[in-house]
């Protein structure tokens, strides 16, 4: 009865000390859990993945989608920011109290112009006249300098980003220029007995820059490493690891490359597919290996042939970023599907999603048919509509493109 009772009381008394160790144990993960973000830089990234339940449900698939949207810029483009600007500052590329200047159709630009005040830089940016007005709205708003300017091709000098590469060594000419006349005690208009070229730039910079960085997201390998480092990772950890495929558009091809190449090489099965909008000759790279048509390649190509209302996503070349990526096939998209997708989302879900993130979910959907119910497939949803209410969420603009949305289902992409 004793050794009975003594090996009752051990028994108690080791649950009893399991239960106080659980507790602990418990407790300090709740306390990391519920650890204070220190500043606008560590609230970027880790967001939820979350499944996208009608578009599950119609197609017996898992279809999960990362809430880029819930950065604090607003876009997955919050990660490249991020480490742009902190791989610039630590190669001493970049100063505090510099400008980081970039050409972008909006959801980078407001990223620079979100993270840079963080580490004491200043943003120029150079934007489309023909993006979402709404969107160098916000770049004002948040302190940026903004230069719109009209679409024209890469190859042409004034293109967005061939002008935003030039603001970053205007920057520093000024500057080195400014500073040099201070060291020499000369009026800081003139420098060598003739007036500074810097003195042209002189309504672009504040006589405290620092100098310029280039951003430069569509060659910039800080861009295919954020999602390298971050964004795949982030799925992988959410889904166990448990994941068949993997889909998203491209514009620099950042997001895509990193996290295509990260995830299949933590296991080669796992799919990654590539949605291209309209206008856009990434497909055609992917499933041909060519970047044009047959058409195209006859000399019918246009100098500036997108005509896609998705903004943000689309090219006619092979960035730096986008040639790291590992993809096993590719989806064409329209500008209806889109439309479509976005009312859908919003209608069954609640979300209220931009262009490049509905574009998204038309390709997630396309996968689903192709691999057949019962796989898990993750997308990313970029950013939320309200950059693009004055287009892509504007009737009256959609009519006069015929692309007024009339589906009351998912039939626009063979689902009843």
């Amino acid at each position: 009865m004793v050794s009975a009772a003594r090996s009752a009381g051990a028994v108690g008394a080791i649950l009893i000390v399991s239960l106080v160790v659980a507790y602990f144990i418990s407790k300090k993960k709740s306390q990391t859990k519920k650890k204070k973000k220190k500043g606008i830089v560590e609230a970027i990234g880790n967001s939820p993945l979350i499944r996208i339940n009608s578009l599950s449900d119609a197609t017996g698939c898992q279809i999960l989608g990362k809430c880029e949207f819930l950065n604090p810029g607003g876009s997955v483009k919050d990660r490249v920011a991020l480490h742009i600007i902190q791989e610039a500052l630590e190669s001493g590329q970049l100063r505090p109290g510099g400008i980081v200047t970039e050409g972008s159709a909006g959801s980078t630009a407001i990223s620079i112009a979100t993270v840079a005040p963080a580490y004491g830089c200043k943003s120029h940016v150079v934007i489309p006249d023909d993006a979402a007005i709404e969107k160098s709205q916000i770049l004002e708003a948040l302190g940026a300098t903004v230069e719109r300017v009209r679409p024209v091709s890469i190859t042409h000098k004034n293109h967005f980003v061939n002008i935003a590469r030039r603001r970053a060594s205007e920057a520093n000419e000024f500057a080195l220029k400014h500073r040099n006349s201070q060291l020499n005690g000369k009026d800081s208009k003139q420098v060598n007995g003739y007036k500074s070229d810097g003195d042209n730039h002189s309504s672009l910079f504040p006589t405290d820059c620092q100098g310029g960085c280039f951003a430069d997201q569509f060659e910039n390998l800080a861009n295919f490493r954020a999602h390298y480092e971050g964004t795949g990772p982030e799925i992988w950890e959410q889904t166990n690891g448990k994941l068949d495929a993997f889909i998203a558009a491209a514009g620099t091809g950042g997001t895509v490359a990193g996290v295509s190449r990260f995830l299949q090489d933590k296991n080669p099965k796992i799919k990654c597919y590539l949605i291209d909008p309209p206008g856009s000759g990434l497909f055609n790279k992917v499933t041909r290996g060519v970047m044009y048509t047959k058409e195209e390649a006859e000399g019918r190509r246009l100098k500036n042939p997108f005509d896609t209302i998705t903004e943000g996503i689309g090219i006619n070349r092979v960035t730096r970023n986008f040639a790291m990526a590992k993809l096993d096939g590719a989806f064409r998209g329209t500008d209806m599907e889109a439309v479509e997708m976005a009312r859908f989302l919003l209608k069954n879900d609640g979300l209220f999603l931009g262009s490049s993130s509905a574009m998204n979910c038309v390709g997630a959907v396309r996968v689903a048919q192709t691999l057949g119910p019962g796989h898990t497939i993750v997308t990313i949803l970029c950013d939320s509509g309200m950059r693009h209410l004055s287009k892509f969420y504007n009737a009256e603009y959609l009519s006069q493109l015929g692309l007024t949305p009339k589906a009351t289902g998912l039939e626009f992409l063979a689902i009843k």
